[in-house]
C-alpha cells in the first residue's frame, strides 16, 4: 500500500466513525437531509474539510456530458453518498462506483 492509499484509508476509516457515530446518536427514522446535515457537522468536528451538496462534473471520454451534486465531498477526494434505505440495492452500489 503506498503513501496515497494509506492517506485515503486513514480518511475513509474517520468518515465511517462519524457515520456511526450520527447513526448512534440519532438512530433511525429522520429523512436522508437530517444524516447528511448531521454527518456534515461530525466531520468537522473531527477536523475534516467538507463541502456539502458538492457540484460535480461529468466527463466521457474528455467531454462533459453532464452534472451530478455529490451528498458531501471530504477533503476535495472522497465522495460520500447518504442512502437511508433498509438495505442497499444494486442501483445504489453502481451510482457510487460511477463516480
Amino acid at each position: 500500500m503506498n503513501a496515497d492509499e494509506r492517506r485515503l484509508n486513514a480518511i475513509s476509516e474517520k468518515i465511517i466513525a462519524a457515520a456511526f457515530e450520527v447513526s448512534n446518536v440519532l438512530g433511525v427514522g429522520f429523512l436522508e437531509k437530517v444524516y447528511e446535515n448531521a454527518l456534515n457537522v461530525e466531520l468537522k468536528l473531527m477536523g475534516m474539510e467538507t463541502l456539502p451538496q458538492a457540484p460535480l462534473k461529468v466527463h466521457y471520454k474528455d467531454n462533459l456530458v453532464g452534472d451530478y451534486i455529490a451528498d458531501i465531498l471530504v477533503n476535495n477526494e472522497i465522495i460520500v453518498e447518504l442512502k437511508t434505505v433498509k438495505e442497499l440495492d444494486d442501483i445504489h452500489i453502481a451510482q457510487c462506483l460511477n463516480y
